[in-house]
Order: structure tokens, then C-alpha cells, then sequence
């Protein structure tokens, strides 16, 4: 165990390190550093912890007792700055770090004015002082981990919406990232609860450590960036993130000002058939909702209601809907070609791409649906 724990360490600070060395760094990147940094020094006081550190040092003691509350908040603002363009954190942020303040100010007076003795005693559970105090903490503990998690979850998917509105393409690879984060930092603080409520309400005596649980958790977290960073070199490298950074939209408002009539809407509407029968925008591939507004000489916001108030899908599946019948139009005539290559004809950019949208339009694969339409060739 002791090897795991020096390799979680390790890994934690060394990632910081590439983190900060990197340059032009997004704002994320920043608090990802500073998350990743926090995470080795949370390793590093339990691992002394375990060597008996905290008995020789006895001051050591409860230095790093609140720093759990510190990931539920890092991990939200570490997914809400991945999905924005902003360069610094907002002063509301900082709120998000009052539960760790308050917990370090009611601990100042045990850090300062106990001694070490007390300190140790404490530790013990000799001395009752804290116990109230430790039961809160657990409690905030699991809550913070487990609120932030589906926080941070909901603002990934209220940007994929986004994405789809204004995108014909999926950039899925670092939205995908920031799931599994925050479901890898949501198991953890459930993991954690359902042990802490096994243990201190229902009595449950593990034959096992059961803090080694939640640090092989945290340690396997780590080397799970490592991986994804090496793997996906963005993180690491100069490259500029994939993930598109959409202005917030007020929902409300996204009509009002369009200034565009029922009447204005059905014309406008017949313009766009036309247009995507006549000139086929749909086979860009990186074909966006500002660059077809600018082709029928409309605002991004005007096309949009066009499309969701006429079509009653978002762009991204209006377009694809497009590219879906190009492709059958062409897999049907170009039978020597392959079906990625007839796909890629059709305006799409990936095969994951090209047959996640198939099945969803159709309700098959490629394959299947061209199978099923011979059959029904010669039968008919």
C-alpha cells in the first residue's frame, strides 16, 4: 500500500507541475492545478498519518481535516470554466469556499492554543471536544461531494444542449472527460457516504481499513488525468480545448428581439428547405449555426426560431437529419464506395459521429437499414 501511495503523491504534484509550466493557460487549467495540488497534499497528511508521523508531530494533527470540502467546489468550477471563455473567477466563486473557511477558523483554536499532548489525545478520542464538530463536518462532507457532483453534471448537459443548438458537429471527447470526472468524484463522496452511515449508525465493524477505500479512489483518480492528459495531450500542451465556449443565454429572451412575424417565419422557413435542397450547406462538416444565418443573410437567433418553431428540433439534428438522407442517396448509387466513405461525402466527420446520429434518425446502423432496404427493393 505504501507504494500506491507514494505513486498517488507523486503523480498529484507532478501533474500540477505540468499544469502550471503550461503555457497559455485556460482558467481552468489554473484550478485544475490547484485541485490536483491540493489532492497530494490531502495523500501526502494521511500517508504521514499512517507512517506515524501525526504521533511524533503531534501538531500535524487535523491539518488537512476539512480538506475534502475543497473537491465538491473545485470540481463544479472546474467544469464551469472548462465550458466558459473567462479569464478569472468571478467574485460569487469565492463563496463556494466558505464551508472549508469556517471549518479552518473553528479549528484555529486547536491548531493554536491545544497542546501537543491535547492534540494527540484528541486524536485519540480521548477528549470529547470535537466530536460534534467531526460529525458536521462528515455530514458536510457528503453532502458538498455529492450536491457539486450533480451540479457540475447538469452544467455539462445544459452545454451540450447549447452545442446542439448551435454546432452540426459533436465535440464529445472532452465533454466525455468532464462526465467521468464528475461521476468518478461522485462515487467517490457516495462511497463514502454509505461506509460513514454503515459505520457510525448502523455499527458495521469493517476487517478492513476502510479509509483505504476512499484513498485508492482518490489515488486511482489521479492516475486516471495522467492517463487521459497523456492520451489526449490538450491538457498538457498549448493545444486550445475542444469544447466550444458558448455566451449564457437567457432562455426567456431568446426570441424576444428577433423581430421575425408568423408570416415572416413561413417564408423564411420555405427560404432555408430551399436553400438546404439547392446548395447542400449540410456537406461541410464543420458547418455551424452562425455560418448558415449568414448564408440566408439572418441573426443566429432568427434562424434558430425558425428552425425549433417550424421543425421542432434543435440544428443539430436538423442538419443531420440532411446528411442522413444524403448518405442513404449516395450509399444506394455509390455501391463501391465504403460506408465511411459515403458518410465523410455526406458531411460527416466521424464514423462514432456518423453512426451515433444514423441510429438515432433511422433506428438502426448504417448497415442494417441499407440490408433492409434492398430486401425491400426486391421485393417490391
Amino acid at each position: 500500500m505504501n507504494a500506491i501511495f507514494v505513486s498517488g503523491i507523486f503523480m498529484s504534484f507532478f501533474i500540477a507541475l505540468l499544469l502550471v509550466r503550461k503555457r497559455n493557460k485556460a482558467l481552468s487549467d489554473k484550478i485544475l492545478a490547484v485541485w490536483v495540488a491540493l489532492i497530494g497534499i490531502h495523500l501526502l497528511g494521511y500517508y504521514l498519518n499512517q507512517l506515524g508521523y501525526w504521533e511524533k508531530y503531534p501538531h500535524l494533527i487535523g491539518t488537512t481535516a476539512p480538506f475534502p470540502l475543497f473537491h465538491g467546489p473545485l470540481l463544479f468550477l472546474y467544469t464551469l470554466y472548462s465550458l466558459r471563455s473567462d479569464t478569472t473567477l468571478r467574485k460569487v466563486d469565492y463563496l463556494h469556499f466558505l464551508p472549508v473557511t469556517l471549518a479552518y477558523i473553528y479549528m484555529s483554536g486547536f491548531f493554536f492554543f491545544y497542546s501537543a499532548e491535547e492534540k494527540a489525545m484528541v486524536d485519540r478520542g480521548e477528549l470529547p471536544d470535537f466530536e460534534v464538530f467531526t460529525g458536521i463536518l462528515l455530514i458536510t462532507f457528503m453532502v458538498s461531494g455529492i450536491s457539486y457532483a450533480i451540479l457540475a453534471y447538469r452544467l455539462t448537459r445544459r452545454h451540450q444542449q447549447k452545442i446542439d443548438e448551435n454546432f452540426s458537429y459533436q465535440e464529445g471527447i472532452n465533454l466525455n472527460w468532464l462526465r467521468q470526472c464528475i461521476l468518478a468524484v461522485g462515487a467517490f463522496f457516495l462511497t463514502a457516504a454509505i461506509v460513514v452511515v454503515a459505520r457510525q449508525l448502523v455499527g458495521i465493524n469493517f476487517n478492513f481499513n476502510a479509509d483505504y477505500v476512499f484513498y485508492s479512489m482518490i489515488i486511482l483518480f489521479i492516475f486516471y488525468i495522467g492517463y487521459f492528459g497523456i492520451r489526449h495531450q490538450d491538457m498538457f500542451t498549448d493545444n486550445i480545448s475542444s469544447i466550444p465556449k458558448l455566451p449564457p443565454q437567457n432562455p426567456e429572451a431568446k426570441y424576444k428581439k428577433t423581430g421575425l412575424t408568423d408570416e415572416v417565419v413561413q417564408d423564411v422557413h420555405l427560404k432555408l428547405l430551399k436553400h438546404m435542397k439547392t446548395h447542400k450547406p449540410y456537406l461541410d462538416p464543420k458547418l455551424s449555426l452562425v455560418d448558415l444565418a449568414e448564408q440566408l443573410a439572418l441573426s443566429a437567433n432568427q434562424l434558430s426560431q425558425v428552425i425549433n418553431q417550424k421543425e421542432q428540433v434543435n440544428f443539430h439534428d436538423f442538419v443531420n437529419k440532411y446528411r442522413v438522407e444524403e448518405f442513404i442517396e449516395r450509399a444506394t448509387k455509390n455501391t463501391s464506395f465504403s460506408l465511411l466513405g459515403n458518410a465523410l461525402d455526406a458531411g460527416f466527420n466521424s464514423k462514432s459521429s456518423f453512426n451515433s446520429v444514423f441510429k438515432k434518425h433511422k433506428g438502426v446502423t448504417p448497415s442494417q437499414y441499407l440490408v433492409e432496404l434492398k430486401i425491400e427493393s426486391v421485393g417490391a
